[in-house]
């Protein structure tokens, strides 16, 4: 994967609060049409930076830069979207890391607390009986008792869910948004 490709950009909304990432190529597309600002970080020093400009500041580190027939180019690391206010919201992706979170990893039929490699994801209404992968059929459970389920509804297997499971609350995009690449100057937007 090519420096241009990979997401490497925090986008702000015009308040400055983290909204998505971006790969450079997209933000540089995004600069150029005037939609966003770039955002020249040095140090306690931040200034918002149009694309005429940009184009002509020095480059820091070649290896944060790309190679133009004008010359280096550097990379920004935040741009922020010049006409866009509102912070989206989203829901956790459905996944067992999820609704174990969700569920407090606790048995949802024993009530247990469960250690690492003790719990599962087990469908109310099985998938061979039509059951759905959906936040409101799946629940995390002791294996023991999933085993013990099968592909039986709960009340055949003599089983009582402890609490009906439910979708969880949509968060802030900022809650989702994570320095997988270590980039010190988001540390400044992201809690």
């Amino acid at each position: 994967m090519t420096l241009l490709n990979k997401a490497t950009v925090l986008v702000l909304n015009r308040h400055w609060q983290a909204i998505n990432v971006r790969t450079p190529a997209d933000s540089f597309c995004q600069l150029a049409t005037g939609v966003a600002t770039a955002l020249d970080v040095d140090g306690d020093n931040i200034r918002p930076v149009t694309w005429e400009e940009w184009v002509h500041l020095p480059v820091r580190t070649q290896d944060q830069s790309v190679q133009t027939v004008r010359g280096a180019v550097r990379i920004p690391t935040i741009i922020v979207a010049v006409n866009y206010t509102r912070v989206p919201k989203r829901r956790p992706r459905l996944n067992a890391r999820n609704i174990r979170q969700r569920d407090a990893n606790r048995c949802q039929y024993t009530g247990r607390e469960l250690g690492p490699g003790e719990g599962n994801i087990d469908h109310i209404v099985p998938r061979s009986r039509g059951g759905r992968d959906s936040w409101e059929n799946c629940v995390w459970a002791c294996k023991e008792i999933n085993s013990r389920k099968g592909n039986r509804l709960p009340e055949e297997a003599g089983l009582t869910l402890l609490r009906s499971p439910a979708a969880p609350r949509e968060l802030p995009a900022t809650a989702f948004i994570r320095n997988a690449h270590g980039i010190p100057e988001w540390d400044l937007f992201l809690s």
